[in-house]
């Protein structure tokens, strides 16, 4: 379970993966010891999985990303999001209501790349259509 102080080092993570224990433990008001432990504990339970890295603006400007709609057979859905996972191209796979049934966002160097990703996509069995949306810039992001 989480409690507040938790959900403030969870908060604290979220700005920056890589602050110290020490820096954070200044800033919860805790002991380095405890903290570490809560963060060992939120760590094994699960609650966080893992780290990533943000891109820069400029170092994302460098890569090309699109969106991905794609209709498949139902029953298909999770062998195809198991084999979506594969790509090194995609950085997400969701499951959405309405026309489509899966929305990818995919990375890329190139624009080859990018194709070349795309082409993959709908060679997978169970893939009914595809429809992609290169992104040309982004506004906002939260």
């Amino acid at each position: 379970m989480i409690d507040p102080r938790d959900e403030n080092l969870i908060g604290l993570l979220r700005l920056n993966a890589r602050e110290s224990l020490a820096s954070l433990a200044r800033k919860l008001n805790l002991s380095r010891s405890t903290v570490q432990d809560r963060l060992a504990r939120l760590e094994k339970s699960g609650i966080i999985k893992g780290y990533r890295v943000d891109l820069s603006d400029e170092a994302g400007k460098r890569r090309i990303r699109s969106f991905a709609t794609i209709s498949v057979a139902p029953q298909n859905t999770a062998i195809i999001a198991a084999e979506l996972k594969t790509f090194a191209a995609i950085d997400a796979v969701h499951t959405v209501s309405g026309k489509f049934d899966i929305l990818v966002e995919i990375g890329s160097q190139t624009t080859e790349e990018m194709d070349r990703a795309l082409d993959r996509i709908g060679e997978i069995p169970g893939v009914l259509k595809t429809e992609s949306s290169i992104i040309l810039s982004t506004k906002f992001q939260r």
